[in-house]
């Protein structure tokens, strides 16, 4: 699969206000770590074989380890591993990336009020739809991945 075109000159205002929402949520609540579990999460979900590249490295850079990223993939089996304010926020990313299954959930949303307040949910949920867009860049353009 050949990449069709490059979104960052081909469409370059748009692409910039990809850039100022990571911008943005460089500020957030969220970790380096909780970030890079909701990128991972989303492209995982969308298939985005460059962002799932990009981003495992990026969460070992921070200090993610290899069994909690082999795992993502079936984090309700392996909840052990994930503290309760990362099983929720993968529940968030999950139900934003799968939106037209039923989107985010009352059950969920409620889940998330208890831990975070509205800012934080805010910012979650920023995080999911900002990965969603890049996994969507990618997919579309068939951006390839690192060798």
């Amino acid at each position: 699969m050949s990449a069709r075109f490059n979104m960052a000159t081909t469409h370059a205002a748009a692409y910039k206000a990809g850039i100022g929402m990571e911008t943005a949520l460089q500020n957030s609540f969220l970790s380096p770590i909780q970030k890079e579990l909701i990128k991972i999460r989303a492209s995982q979900i969308n298939g985005c074989a460059f962002c799932l590249d990009m981003h495992t490295k990026d969460a070992l850079k921070y200090g993610e380890t290899p069994q909690r990223i082999f795992l993502l993939n079936a984090w309700r089996d392996a909840k052990e591993f994930f503290t309760e304010e990362e099983q929720v926020i993968l529940m968030m990313a999950e139900e934003i990336t799968l939106i037209s299954q039923k989107g985010l959930s009352e059950e969920t949303y409620q889940k998330a009020k208890e831990l975070f307040n509205e800012t934080q949910i805010a910012d979650i949920i920023m995080a999911a739809i900002s990965i969603n867009m890049w996994n969507r860049i990618a997919i579309s353009t068939h951006l390839p991945v690192a060798k």
